[in-house]
């Protein structure tokens, strides 16, 4: 499971690469299409033409001026202007109907402008008479083809981006099913155990000697009754309160003290308005702050100084920074570490950090992210809270 989340943008980067391979070929065959059109439309033009000098050569100067013309009607695609001498005669597939003379004039004048700009115009020489000239440009039909590959890879690359859209949507359902599942499951596994670790609390009060024991039991029963509390949460929403921020953190550090490496310097400075409360899930939250204070420990390897700065924003927000002084992430991992399934130990899921961002973004709506890293050095995390109030 945690190869296939790994593998996503592998999977994702080949719906990319497909989708331009498509695009690439039908690019391709577009463009074979255009260039034959084109000659097709020079040939076309270049009949007309060697018709037109046929008929110049062998008719009257009433017939000529009379078949030039109907050969011109004939065309019912390519926009063509006959001139004879600078004198604009007839002209095919340009106006609009029902046009004024005066309109009609002007976009003639327009248009033979932007033929002089496409094509040179094939001359007609015509006896005793002005020579004539036809200008032409390309049909609309081949100005639409010409367009169609930039249409194409639009339509094309709205496709790949609805697919990834699609793909990211149903993985990440996946994935909220497989947490959900898995923290319901752990949850229900718990309790079995947890029940007789009370059933055994209950006979040691029967024992006075062995109450030191039984003290310390009940405490770690207290730890599971609360993770179990924490995993229950998982895919339901979560009920919020407001909760002194800085007692939350202080009493999760003092926890966490405890129980890692002595060798681990861990301090924490508030600089929050006394009193400064966040609206929060208490259990969610204090393992968010634990999941990034044993991350930490973990970077520096048992050994270092781990700080937990807490302050107000400019704006009334909470931030909390968590900095350690550990191997630090480098750039590429820093855009995967809140991915599930990623992770740099040996043993493990790779799924505290998502959580943890799960938690602190959808259930707080807040933020987390590295603030800052550098490789050797440590990295820090920030957690930013909305909804201050002192």
């Amino acid at each position: 499971m945690i190869d296939l989340y790994q593998n996503k943008s592998r999977v994702k980067l080949g719906v990319v690469l497909v989708a331009l391979l498509l695009a690439g070929l039908s690019l391709f065959y577009t463009q074979w299409l255009v260039k034959r059109l084109a000659v097709q439309e020079e040939k076309m033009i270049a009949l007309y033409a060697q018709a037109l000098q046929y008929v110049a050569d062998s008719k009257s100067e009433d017939e000529q001026t009379f078949l030039l013309q109907n050969i011109i009607k004939d065309n019912n695609d390519i926009p063509v202007i006959l001139m004879q001498g600078d004198k604009i005669i007839d002209a095919r597939n340009i106006l609009p109907p029902n046009i004024s003379k005066a309109r009609e004039e002007q976009i003639l004048k327009r248009e033979l402008e932007i033929m002089k700009g496409h094509h040179p115009p094939i001359i007609v020489k015509i006896k005793n008479a002005p020579t004539n000239y036809v200008y032409y440009r390309d049909s609309d039909l081949l100005v639409q083809l010409r367009y169609y590959p930039a249409v194409l890879l639009f339509v094309v690359a709205i496709f790949a981006y609805l697919a990834y859209l699609a793909f990211s949507s149903s993985r990440r359902a996946e994935q909220n099913r497989v947490w959900v599942g898995l923290a319901k499951e752990t949850a229900h596994q718990l309790g079995t155990p947890i029940s007789s670790l009370m059933a055994w609390v209950e006979y040691l009060k029967t024992e006075p000697q062995m109450e030191e024991v039984r003290v310390e039991l009940q405490k770690d029963i207290k730890r599971l009754e609360m993770i179990t509390s924490r995993f229950s949460s998982i895919g339901s929403e979560p009920t919020l309160k407001e909760e002194d921020i800085y007692f939350i953190v202080l009493g999760i550090t003092n926890y966490l003290q405890r129980r890692i490496s002595t060798k681990v310097k861990l301090s924490i400075t508030n600089d929050l308005p006394r009193g400064t409360s966040i609206s929060l899930n208490r259990h969610l939250f204090e393992w968010v702050i634990e999941n990034l204070c044993k991350n930490a420990v973990d970077a520096m390897g048992g050994i270092g100084a781990l700080t937990i700065h807490l302050e107000e924003a400019p704006e009334g927000d909470v931030i909390i920074d968590i900095t350690d002084t550990g191997k630090g992430i480098s750039k590429v991992q820093m855009k995967k570490v809140f991915q599930a399934g990623f992770t740099t130990k040996k043993r493990g899921w790779g799924l505290g950090l998502t959580l943890a961002k799960r938690i602190v973004e959808e259930y707080h709506k807040g933020k987390i992210f590295v603030k800052q890293s550098e490789i050797d050095k440590g990295t820090t995390f920030r957690i930013i809270l909305r909804g201050l109030a002192a």
